[in-house]
């Protein structure tokens, strides 16, 4: 696979790269890093998967892949005791093998790095040189919705640019509520004179109740260990409104799960409802606009799907 090749393979379901220019340069070393942190802060769900199957595509093309389980971020986020935290980065670890991360991955706890005095120094000079105003314009889509935010909140976006210096990252691998994150960390990574990585942004899922985010802490989610039932009711119970398919959670999952994976949806029916039928990306986007797919039918299919998708990381969390 060559070079353009590879690119276009990683851009694939993403939003945005930044930039093309600077991934070709990436992409001509031995074996570049590509780096995403999480919070451990609860279950992991189907808006993990997302970075996760890219993560996963970036290991097909012979990248290393670093995972931050940032513990210090959930704590100055306000998810919890950090012996609490930690336990739940455990159980977070898990579940990203179980979404089978290969056993190159390289599982990073924030605090086993962010206490060093190297780490602290780069901390201290980049809080001279960050406004006030920018760094928590830059928390805007992940910090808690606060009247009276914490200091807390501007340390956060500033230890997350020292973390892409610390573990020598060339790509940073982020939801698009990272974006404004990333963008501080692209300029202040240059003042340090430290390597600028590509930043690369992949989409939302919207929660099951409708919400712009799904989230652990909303319990609008779809858990990736979650048990058949579970997975049947909370598809039963979604969003999934008749012939929308913007901001639609149903279409999201079969735009991001079931079509990269396999070219048809598999829709069950009685006979007396027409029976079962196969739909390609675009004939089920067609007839659920036009009101030829009933959003049952369509919820149906993708419980279906998600229940024998997610079989393996059941049983792997069960082992």
């Amino acid at each position: 696979m060559n070079i353009d090749e590879k690119i276009q393979k990683i851009e694939e379901g993403t939003l945005e790269v930044i930039d093309t220019a600077e991934l070709k340069d990436v992409l001509e070393k031995d074996q570049p890093i590509a780096y995403t942190g999480y919070e451990p802060s609860g279950k992991i769900h189907l808006g993990h998967a997302v970075t996760v199957q890219k993560l996963k595509t970036l290991q097909n093309l012979g990248f290393k892949i670093k995972i931050l389980l940032a513990d210090y971020h959930a704590y100055l986020n306000g998810k919890g005791e950090l012996d609490e935290i930690r336990k739940t980065a455990e159980y977070n670890m898990k579940c990203f093998k179980a979404l089978g991360l290969d056993e190159t991955t390289d599982f990073i706890l924030g605090s086993s790095f962010q206490l060093e005095p190297s780490y602290s120094d780069k901390v201290y000079k980049l809080a001279t040189l960050t406004t006030l105003k920018r760094a928590r314009r830059s928390m805007d889509q992940v910090s808690r919705h606060d009247d009276n935010p914490k200091v807390a909140s501007v340390i956060y976006p500033i230890m997350q640019t020292v973390d892409m210096d610390a573990l020598d990252v060339d790509i940073a691998l982020g939801g698009m509520e990272q974006r404004k994150i990333q963008m501080l960390a692209r300029e202040n990574l240059e003042k340090l004179g430290a390597n600028v990585p590509v930043c690369i942004h992949t989409p939302l899922l919207h929660g099951l109740d409708g919400d712009a985010k799904m989230s652990s802490s909303k319990g609008n989610f779809i858990a990736i260990d979650d048990s058949v039932e579970e997975i049947t009711k909370k598809i039963n119970k979604s969003y999934c409104p008749q012939g929308e398919i913007e901001d639609n959670p149903m279409i999201e999952i079969a735009e991001t799960f079931v079509y990269p994976n396999q070219e048809k949806l598999l829709i069950k029916r009685p006979e007396k409802f027409g029976g079962d039928i196969e739909l390609t990306h675009e004939e089920l986007l067609n007839d659920f606009a036009n009101g030829e797919l009933h959003p049952m039918d369509l919820k149906n299919g993708i419980k279906d799907f998600l229940i024998e998708y997610l079989a393996p990381v059941r049983e792997y969390m069960e082992e």
